[in-house]
């Protein structure tokens, strides 16, 4: 593991505390889950502005493309299959 030292303001110094004390973590380690969520939220955006494929999404989360369109479920961002689609990869499944 790396280890990095950046200059934060005292208000973000500050909402580390909060979380730290919320979640009963050490900073350090609030601070890596941040990075993470932002992390997974740019990626998110960027597939929903379209810089990023399905399959490009999934592989920047390193979660499998099933997990990448139910994480888009969960944050109400439209999953790019047709309904054709979903039949037809539920026939497939069903091995008909």
């Amino acid at each position: 593991m790396g280890v990095i030292s950046l200059r934060l303001k005292d208000s973000d110094l500050e909402r580390l505390d909060e979380l730290a004390r919320l979640e009963g973590k050490e900073k350090s380690a609030i601070a890596r889950e941040l990075l993470e969520y932002g992390w997974d939220f740019l990626m998110l955006k960027h597939y929903k502005m379209g810089k990023l494929s399905l399959e490009g999404l999934a592989k920047k989360l390193d979660i499998s493309i099933s997990e990448a369109i139910d994480l888009l479920a969960e944050f109400g961002i439209e999953a790019p299959i047709e309904f054709e689609d979903y039949l037809e990869g539920l026939k497939v499944f069903e091995g008909k």
